[in-house]
């Protein structure tokens, strides 16, 4: 095996040239070292991940380091530092580039989407004849729902939340005033319920938790009114979540009841976000093999494919959403080399434009590395996470960032801690 050599002085080496360079010399191509490590660990690694170690499109985690260094024989810490050195290096190129770009105008984006024909819905322009709703009403009106929902990708609750409850309020009171056959009644149920979890999710995320319950449990109603057991468990859900934060507590009741309400007939994609979201509770409860367990439900649930397409407030559910989900609960559960690989797999593919879900993830990440002991590594992505969340009408990432920055206070000597630190007073 070919040993590492350290220089005195600036003799430290970017991981990515020093791990090529010790493969050559062992006259390894990178699929070979690829499999050599799978022996090691126990299960494949591609050879994809070999080649992004060494063009530093994703730096090795703490696990994958202690397998490189029984491999070549390197001392941990050399190539710890290795590491350090390629994230100060990425880092000043990530800075170069967003120096030259412009930031999302997020409140520019609603503008032109009202502008692109979502006004509120005037009842009367529904009304078939008197007061007669025809049967195509809940169509138009899942399709404006679905248009709407996709504002919260982009933009904070703060910016969202009064067009969310006008909406509400004109579909409720269209339902009020209109005569229409059970069926249509129904459709309109569903609809009231839709609307009324976007706009409790939007008073969530703005910090109106009064508010956000109270849409929560006409969702709820709405949701049993018209007879759709998927919507209740998404309701029941969204309860969880709001008591996990408010009672600083466990939602596992809600979450509970959530997935059980499923019918033997719901969408597979239903059934991974309810596991999931019922995972994260366990998690947050510090329950380590309920939730291993709740998550791998959800994991086999998003590989199955339904017969029918799931439902549109469940379209942002896929592989990565539970990769995410998955790393976010072995970070509660302060298990970071669990933690650390499912999350940067997933967010390596999450674009800056979903600003505030991304700051969120990458927080988890951040404290995924300190429980590895990786402070440097912690304080960049914080202050990441601080960049993207600056201008949202969001009260969750900087929550995140203030709970960042009281874990890294002691380790305040350290010159990017210290500058986060000053940087969070401000």
């Amino acid at each position: 095996m070919a040993m590492m050599t350290t220089n005195e002085g600036d003799g430290v080496e970017p991981i990515g040239p020093l791990l090529r360079r010790l493969r050559m010399a062992d006259g390894r191509t990178q699929e070979g070292l690829a499999a050599d490590l799978s022996a090691r660990r126990g299960y494949p690694l591609e050879q994809g991940a070999v080649s992004r170690w060494e063009t530093h499109e994703r730096l090795p985690d703490p696990a994958s380091r202690a397998l490189l260094s029984a491999e070549f024989g390197v001392p941990e810490e050399e190539l710890r530092r290795a590491v350090a050195l390629a994230r100060r290096l990425r880092r000043h190129e990530q800075r170069d580039q967003t120096d030259q770009e412009s930031d999302v105008d997020r409140r520019g984006f609603i503008t032109a989407s009202a502008g692109a024909g979502i006004a509120v819905i005037q009842p009367s322009s529904l009304l078939s004849s008197g007061r007669r709703i025809g049967a195509d009403v809940p169509r138009q009106l899942s399709q404006r729902t679905a248009r709407l929902r996709r504002l919260d990708d982009f933009v904070g609750g703060g910016d969202t939340y009064q067009m969310y409850v006008r909406e509400l309020e004109a579909t409720i009171r269209l339902a009020d005033e209109g005569v229409y056959s059970e069926a249509t009644g129904r459709g309109l149920r569903g609809i009231i319920a839709e609307q009324a979890q976007l706009a409790g999710w939007a008073a969530y995320d703005a910090g109106n938790y009064a508010e956000a319950r109270r849409h929560y449990m006409t969702a709820l109603a709405a949701s049993r009114a018209a007879q759709d057991t998927a919507l209740e468990g998404n309701s029941l859900a969204f309860l969880a979540y709001l008591e996990w934060t408010v009672c600083g507590g466990s939602g596992i009741r809600f979450a509970t009841a959530a997935y059980e309400v499923l019918g033997s007939g719901t969408e597979p994609v239903v059934r991974a976000l309810l596991a999931d979201r019922l995972a994260w509770q366990h998690a947050t409860s510090g329950n380590a093999r309920e939730a291993d367990y709740a998550l791998g439900v959800a994991e086999e649930a998003i590989h199955e494919h339904g017969d029918e397409p799931g439902p549109d407030w469940a379209y942002w559910v896929d592989h990565d959403e539970i990769a995410i989900m998955t790393g976010r609960c072995w970070a509660e559960l302060h298990r970071p080399l669990r933690a650390i690989p499912a999350l940067e797999d997933a967010l390596g593919r999450y674009d800056d434009s979903r600003s505030r879900d991304k700051a969120l993830y990458l927080s988890w990440l951040a404290a995924a590395y300190l429980d590895a002991g990786e402070v440097e590594q912690a304080t960049a992505i914080t202050a990441r996470v601080f960049d993207l969340s600056e201008g949202l009408a969001s009260i969750r990432p900087m929550g995140r960032v203030r709970l960042m920055v009281k874990r890294l206070e002691p380790h305040r000597s350290l010159a990017p801690v210290g500058a986060l630190l000053e940087r969070a007073k401000g």
